[in-house]
């Protein structure tokens, strides 16, 4: 039998001891470790679990009516993926460990540190985390269905790639680990992150703020507040963004450039889950979850000593790479038709024809500025169109504009012969136009009859 289930199932506290119940509980809360219930009545357990699941149940080993060892063994049958921490006295550890073999993921020795009962508590809750991840990643990643969720609707792609980046933010997108998106400016960082967030259904808020530029007070001022007084000019309280970001997230845009001191504090909040807003004594909880972006590579930001490595480890649980537009080029001609026509309609004019040599010209480019180049090179396509069909003034200039890319082709071993050579460029020009034959014979440099002619020479 499985545990109804609940977006947020309990912790359950089972114990005939009303003090132990109050303490234990209050620890957990102060841990930020909720909802949390606690049963005096061992009898009731199972009823609790199949109404409200769980997410964790610490079960004391002596109780009337019924011991923990009997409620074990019933969990096993009935609920077998909930996972129990035994609760025992000294003069029981014996059975404790009995109940280790039977199925427990611990036990404690009563009474319990407050410390060594909290990180008990947290590293199962974990342990549970990455097996639902993981679970859930299998089954999402190795599915070729494309995702249709409403909330990547704002994305334009036909690329395969990008379906396998909708897949999995879909199936992370519920998980409270930080997610860091990574890609050149201009892919939709953004709007990716604003689809996790829409998928996670969260109740709260996605608070954004760029931190480039942000010096180390700026960073804490904005994001933990201060109180009244805390220094000279901070006449009234402000409430940070993590705190607008309660029960949602907070969106950390241009990670790669946030300041050394901004860094340590930034890992103690994802750490503790807790900060102090300026000039205050009282440690604030938090639960909103940090997404991050950023254009830079984080990996040469450590070598170089400019990002640590344990905030980047602990940033990147979950890590997204969106391609660049020239990696997906299959998706140019639904952006190009997506933004003539937004043009169109923001400039109260008629589309005019896209002819297919455009296309054709627009494929050669690699957008260096990817969807965001695209996007202004058609708006001022679009202002400047007066008549017949639409001209790139902007893609001629950039074309030109672009650094000649030298190549030199080294052999080793025998060399291929000429038909050989031929036959490699043609696959070559084929798969970087992603099957166009129009610029396949662009980029070799022929018409496209004579590359018909000579795949046709190929197939006989």
């Amino acid at each position: 039998m499985t545990a109804h289930v609940h977006k947020h199932p309990p912790v359950i506290l089972v114990d005939d001891e009303e003090e132990i119940l109050f303490s234990s509980r209050t620890q957990l809360r102060l841990a930020g470790i909720e909802p949390v219930m606690a049963i005096r009545d061992g009898r009731r357990l199972m009823d609790v679990i199949a109404g409200h699941g769980a997410a964790l149940v610490l079960l004391d080993l002596m109780m009337p009516h019924c011991s923990g060892e009997e409620l074990l063994k019933e969990m096993q049958q009935r609920f077998p993926e909930v996972q129990v921490i035994i609760m025992t006295a000294n003069q029981d550890i014996d059975r404790a460990v009995a109940c280790i073999k039977e199925g427990a993921a611990d036990y404690l020795v009563k009474p319990v540190e407050n410390s060594r009962f909290i990180a008990a508590v947290r590293q199962v809750l974990e342990v549970q985390r990455l097996r639902r991840e993981v679970g859930s990643l299998k089954e999402v990643l190795f599915s070729e269905k494309n995702v249709t969720s409403k909330a990547f609707t704002a994305i334009l792609t036909q690329s395969k790639t990008m379906q396998r980046v909708f897949r999995y933010a879909e199936a992370i997108a519920a998980s409270n680990e930080p997610v860091l998106v990574m890609g050149e400016t201009g892919v939709g960082k953004e709007l990716l992150v604003q689809a996790i967030h829409h998928l996670s259904g969260r109740t709260g808020a996605l608070v954004a703020v760029n931190v480039a530029g942000l010096d180390d007070t700026m960073f804490s001022d904005t994001l933990f507040g201060h109180r009244k007084g805390a220094y000279s000019g901070a006449s009234e309280m402000r409430k940070g963004l993590i705190s607008q970001a309660q029960g949602g997230s907070l969106f950390l845009d241009e990670i790669g450039d946030l300041k050394p001191h901004s860094q340590i504090k930034l890992l103690r909040l994802i750490q503790e889950r807790r900060y102090f807003p300026l000039g205050a004594d009282l440690a604030q909880q938090t639960d909103a979850r940090i997404l991050c972006a950023t254009h830079c590579n984080l990996n040469h930001l450590m070598q170089e000593n400019r990002f640590r490595p344990d905030l980047y480890f602990r940033l990147s649980s979950h890590q997204i790479v969106i391609p660049a537009l020239r990696e997906r080029k299959e998706d140019i001609p639904l952006l190009t038709r997506h933004f003539l026509q937004e043009a169109c309609d923001s400039m109260r004019k008629g589309a005019p024809a896209l002819k297919p040599s455009l296309i054709d010209k627009l494929y050669s480019y690699d957008f260096p500025g990817n969807i965001r180049e695209l996007r202004a090179m058609i708006y001022d396509a679009v202002a400047r169109h007066e008549s017949g069909p639409l001209t790139f003034p902007g893609l001629m200039a950039a074309v030109a504009a672009a650094p000649p890319v030298a190549s030199r082709i080294t052999f080793h071993g025998p060399l291929p012969t000429i038909d050989e050579a031929e036959a490699f460029l043609i696959t070559a020009a084929l798969e970087r136009a992603h099957g166009n034959k129009s610029l396949a014979a662009t980029l070799l440099g022929i018409t496209r009859q004579t590359l018909n002619n000579k795949l046709r020479r190929q197939e006989e």
